[in-house]
């Protein structure tokens, strides 16, 4: 099956998307109880009797995720509900020990908020109906072929804290919901309160996708997607999960609502059951967690605390630093890389030049060795000292590249290198007219063709002069000198 992509996947039908994401918390410790939320862990030993489900055991709410779900709440512009309550939600599931999950159907913990994404040069609001705080199940391992045919279980991520964020049916194409999810992933990291890898299952999206008439007020059958492992994987799977409903209402067919799967590498969706109506739940108010009351003083605070987030942070570095969106939104895409260059303008460094070396010779350092920014001991003042040596002439750009490396590998200060290592450039007219004299006398050739015309001749010359002064000559001035010394191209 072919898949269309974005607005253009039919003229007579439109898509509605929503989702819900899980977002696991980076707190230490479990949502009810002291076991660790390492990832990695053998199976099931990160384990106790509450996160298996024991009677008699006796849940003790963690604070930590409480506050870390209030911030993702502050974040995206929800109407807080003061007092954390929960309720048991009940069915049975082999990875779900007690045959009930503990999260908050009748008072999430906030309710409509909004994130704004910006796709083909526009922003759209995405409305996000609510964001409530529950413990996650365990995993389930299916051992299926070859002989084997088994589930094997894993309650290690049980009662993990995490929540779950249900957005309106407001996105409308596979674009859309990559830039959702992108701009979604972001901000929870500049909250710090996951790493969202959704390879680990620290962010995991389940998306609901109907087509219906372009303009129709109703709703087509909405079919759920689940097992979407990557953000590229979802665009594509929303992408061809919009082309098969509107091939099977081309060919007068119904479409089933459902639950299906994606398959990556077949790049298909697959039923794995139908939906039968609303499924109840039969939620009661769990009995074991006290209600946590947010004292107005106590949200303020966290409020106070809450880092810029990504679009504040662009829009920032646009009419700020005078960045152009595509830089703005290179340097924001990791809080790390986006704290490091805001550090260096403090220290003096131009913004334009730093954020040139920072998206290229910096990024393209950390991405080769798969290093994370914190791993790379070049401070900010010495990313300032740096580009103050390339603006003052001491040394040329290109020795500058080979002045990073050091510093990257060594942490030590450019001047220091530069000095010890004799680097800095010459710019003495007279010490570089004898060099370039030398550079014209053994190279007849060249001399001859750029007098003929050949333009291209004369970055030989300036290749060789660089060569016998290993890059120290200043560039321009060696462009300078040269020329003088050869005239006018295509002359006598």
């Amino acid at each position: 099956m072919s898949v269309v992509r974005g607005e253009t996947h039919a003229t007579e039908y439109e898509a509605v998307i929503g989702f819900e994401v899980h977002v696991e918390l980076a707190t230490a410790t479990k949502l009810f109880c002291s076991c660790p939320t390492t990832f990695g862990a053998p199976p099931n030993a990160h384990t106790c009797p509450i996160c298996l489900g024991h009677p008699g055991m006796l849940p003790l709410l963690n604070e930590r995720a409480v506050e870390y779900a209030l911030r993702a709440t502050l974040a995206f512009g929800c109407e807080i509900e003061r007092c954390v309550r929960f309720d048991r939600k009940q069915y049975f599931y082999h990875d779900l020990p007690k045959a009930y999950q503990i999260s908050q159907i009748h008072a999430p913990i906030g309710r409509n908020g909004s994130l704004t994404i910006d796709v083909g040069g526009r922003s759209k609001v995405i409305r996000i109906r609510e964001i409530h705080l529950e413990e996650d199940a365990g995993k389930s391992i299916h051992l299926l072929g070859d002989g084997d045919n088994a589930t094997l279980i894993d309650f290690n991520r049980s009662g993990i804290p995490l929540i779950e964020i249900v957005t309106e049916p407001d996105i409308s194409s596979p674009e859309e919901a990559r830039a959702f999810l992108e701009e979604l992933r972001l901000t929870i990291l500049y909250l710090g309160i996951s790493d969202v890898r959704m390879e680990e299952g620290s962010l995991r999206a389940d998306a609901n996708i109907s087509v219906r008439p372009k303009g129709s007020p109703v709703f087509g059958a909405k079919v759920e997607v689940k097992n979407l492992n990557s953000i590229s994987g979802v665009e594509r799977a929303v992408a061809y999960e919009i082309e098969r409903q509107i091939s099977l209402l081309r060919r007068g067919e119904r479409v089933v609502s459902e639950t299906r799967r994606w398959d990556e590498d077949l790049r298909r969706t697959f039923s794995m059951r139908q939906k039968f109506g609303g499924f109840d739940y039969r939620p009661i108010h769990e009995p074991e967690v006290v209600p946590y009351v947010l004292e107005e003083s106590y949200i303020e605070r966290i409020r106070a605390e809450l880092p810029e987030l990504p679009k504040e942070r662009r829009r920032k570095f646009q009419e700020t630093y005078g960045l152009s969106a595509y830089d703005a939104g290179v340097l924001t895409a990791n809080r790390e890389l986006s704290d490091l260059f805001e550090a260096g303008v403090r220290e003096g460094a131009p913004p334009k030049p730093l954020a040139n070396w920072l998206m290229s010779e910096f990024l393209g350092y950390v991405n080769e060795r798969g290093l994370a920014v914190r791993d790379v001991p070049i401070t900010p003042r010495q990313w300032a000292e740096l580009l103050a040596l390339i603006e003052n002439g001491t040394i040329s750009t290109n020795i500058a590249k080979a002045v990073f490396q050091r510093m990257a590998e060594s942490g030590r200060d450019p001047r220091e290198i530069v000095e010890a290592e004799g680097l800095v450039q010459i710019a003495d007219p007279k010490a570089l007219r004898e060099i370039v004299d030398r550079v014209l006398a053994a190279n007849p050739k060249s001399v001859e063709d750029y007098r003929k015309g050949k333009e291209k001749a004369l970055g030989f010359l300036v290749g060789q002069v660089m060569r016998e002064t290993r890059g120290k000559a200043h560039p321009e001035l060696v462009n300078q000198l040269l020329r003088e010394a050869l005239g006018e191209p295509g002359g006598a």
